[in-house]
């Protein structure tokens, strides 16, 4: 079997191209892996390292707008895994154009190719922002989508484009929603590595509004394992929620952190909140559950502790 992966060497696709190569997933045992990456500066090949010297895994620096590179990458792949985007909300609130770019042409590049070569599988990691805010209660797949950041809409529209793909060309498609990842090679722009490695430093770290807003959180090892499940055995044409089962708000994951590294709230800048920022997040995984047998394995206090030692540990 011949598996690519676009944006392997990004914090969720390196995991899961790790978790294959190293044979993790029975279902894909002996596949050949390659992965497809930009290298933007979410991107490193580092993480990719322990599995750099497998026979099993060819790296191809390339960017999936590009229809030659994307054509020739997906030429005899079976199965293409998804994962490269721009996914900083706060970036796409500054300018949004390369989100559109990548998020949407990169995937609609990504479809035809997949269409023109046959591909058995593909799955399309996207987010459950594209559902917008929940006040209480859970999403489930069938819920409408209201998108409310320049990131979101983005990736709802990619969503969109590979339902329509699958209905207009009958591509065995199938999309995942996630909700909010944590775990070691994690960009530090994002919340859990930005606050570890300030504090590590010495600095303080900004908490927006009132930090109430609430997030559930998702280990990316889960992650990876329900997107493999997804990919072995998901149906095409539909929809699986993947979540973590944890929900907090940012004030009590900053406390969290603070007391795991020692810190009290004097290291805590309380900033003007971010625009149309979400209130809540949160999926139903019943379906998945259900269907394919996915349930986190990874306790919130054991995998932020050992997130928390890794960053500490990989300052580099």
């Amino acid at each position: 079997m011949r598996i690519v992966v676009t944006g392997g060497a990004g914090f969720i696709g390196s995991n899961f191209v790790r978790k294959v190569v190293a044979g993790e997933y029975p279902a894909f045992a002996d596949a050949d892996v390659v992965v497809l990456d930009k290298l933007t500066y979410a991107g490193n090949l580092d993480n990719l390292a322990p599995v750099a010297g497998s026979p099993h895994m060819r790296f191809v620096q390339g960017d999936i707008c590009d229809a030659g590179v994307v054509d020739e990458v997906l030429d005899g792949a079976d199965l293409v895994v998804h994962f490269a985007a721009e996914s900083h909300v706060d970036r796409s609130i500054e300018d949004p154009m390369e989100f559109v770019r990548t998020n949407v042409l990169g995937t609609a590049t990504l479809l035809k190719a997949a269409d023109a070569a046959g591909v058995a599988k593909f799955v399309h990691v996207s987010t459950d922002e594209v559902y917008g805010s929940i006040a209480e209660g859970s999403w489930d797949e069938e819920c409408p989508l209201a998108p409310n950041s320049p990131y979101s809409a983005s990736k709802a529209a990619s969503d969109l484009l590979v339902r329509a793909y699958h209905r207009t060309h009958g591509l065995p498609v199938c999309i995942t929603r996630c909700s909010n990842n944590y775990g070691p090679h994690q960009y530090p722009e994002k919340v859990i590595p930005l606050f570890v490695s300030r504090l590590a430093d010495g600095l303080t770290v900004p908490l927006y509004g009132d930090g109430e807003n609430v997030r559930d959180w998702l280990h990316v090892d889960d992650h990876c394992r329900g997107i493999a499940l997804v990919a072995e055995s998901g149906r095409p044409g539909e929809v699986y929620n993947i979540g973590g089962g944890t929900e907090l708000s940012n004030r009590q994951l900053t406390s969290l952190i603070l007391r795991s590294l020692g810190k009290d709230w004097s290291s805590v800048e309380q900033v003007e909140d971010r625009k149309g920022h979400d209130l809540r997040y949160s999926v139903d995984i019943g379906k998945i559950s259900g269907e394919l047998g996915y349930r986190p394995l990874v306790g919130f206090d054991e995998g932020i502790a050992e997130t928390v030692k890794w960053y500490i540990a990989n300052r580099a």
